[in-house]
């Protein structure tokens, strides 16, 4: 009797293996700092699971380009946050309270 898995479907036990041993790899390699082996690592495991949930992926591949652009603009306000802490940094006490309006 096969249990419900990932995603609410069945997976073999061997697909099962097979994602947590890249997943463990990748983890071990990424923490060397053997960074392109990681990736591929982490792209076996990624490719089983898409051979086993291609429904699943199809919504994910389809949602990247939204998660990347909102990733962009966190990182665009950080940025302007650290140059603005970097222009304040330099300002004496008296010049960023005048500044606030104190």
């Amino acid at each position: 009797m096969k249990k419900k898995g990932f995603f609410g479907g069945d997976m073999d036990s061997w697909k099962k293996a097979l994602v947590a041993g890249a997943v463990g790899a990748a983890t071990v390699l990424f923490l060397k700092k053997k960074y392109p082996a990681g990736v591929l690592a982490t792209g076996v495991g990624l490719a089983v699971l898409a051979s086993e949930y291609p429904e699943k992926f199809e919504s994910v591949r389809k949602a990247l380009p939204d998660y990347f652009d909102r990733g962009m603009r966190v990182m665009e306000m950080a940025g302007r946050a650290g140059k603005r802490i970097t222009d304040v940094a330099g300002q004496s006490a008296y010049e960023v309270w005048d500044e606030i309006g104190g």
